[in-house]
């Protein structure tokens, strides 16, 4: 499929093929969530923890008979049962697991999300950037001319070098590397925008079985 490129200065650009593989898939919504939600999962940051039997300090010594007394055995104060001992099952901080999802799955969510975003006329794709835009007017007169707003920018590294200043003050507006490209930020921006380079690299990925 054809794209247009655009330009920061707006003069006309050749366009760029990319393959429907990439962009022009039928969408399965409940895997880009399932993904989405594996994706959320995974960074969240675990930092809940209680201290558990043996992590207590403390004397193990018996606080009472165990036989004779008429009442339940116990053993030392550190047990969850009495005040001040450790916590049955709560939160281990860092240590949990996170469920496994099969690089195949994730490289094809990748491609239905790009895939839904061009069905909806989001999808954009920019010529890469040779020269610094050093002034953020000027790139926010780019945005303004093609009409784009709340937009994720995947770059390639020299692009990003020479957008990086223009573009990082502009609200709603997201820059990222193409290694980085993930299915909760595309669907996090109504628009997106992929340098030539990123496409390709991107294309590349997603169609190669050994990566």
């Amino acid at each position: 499929m054809k794209f247009p490129l655009l330009s920061i200065d707006g003069s006309k650009k050749d366009s760029i093929e990319i393959s429907d593989k990439l962009v022009n898939l039928k969408v399965n919504h409940k895997l880009i969530k399932f993904v989405i939600d594996w994706q959320f999962n995974h960074l969240k940051s675990r930092t809940a923890k209680t201290k558990q039997r043996n992590e207590i300090k403390g004397s193990t010594k018996k606080i009472v008979p165990q036989k004779g007394g008429g009442g339940a055995r116990h053993a030392s104060k550190k047990a969850p049962l009495f005040v001040g001992g450790g916590v049955a099952h709560g939160p281990k901080g860092a240590v949990y697991k996170i469920k496994k999802i099969n690089k195949k799955v994730r490289k094809l969510a990748l491609a239905q999300t790009l895939s839904k975003k061009n069905s909806d006329k989001n999808l954009h794709i920019l010529a890469d950037v040779k020269k610094e835009v050093k002034k953020t007017k000027e790139f926010n007169k780019f945005l303004e001319t093609n009409k784009l707003a709340n937009v994720l920018i995947i770059s390639d590294t020299v692009s990003m070098k020479n957008i990086n200043k223009s573009a990082r003050n502009i609200k709603n507006v997201k820059l990222i590397k193409d290694e980085g490209a993930n299915i909760y930020d595309l669907f996090k921006y109504k628009n997106v925008i992929i340098t030539s380079s990123s496409a390709k690299k991107i294309q590349e990925r997603v169609l190669n079985e050994k990566n």
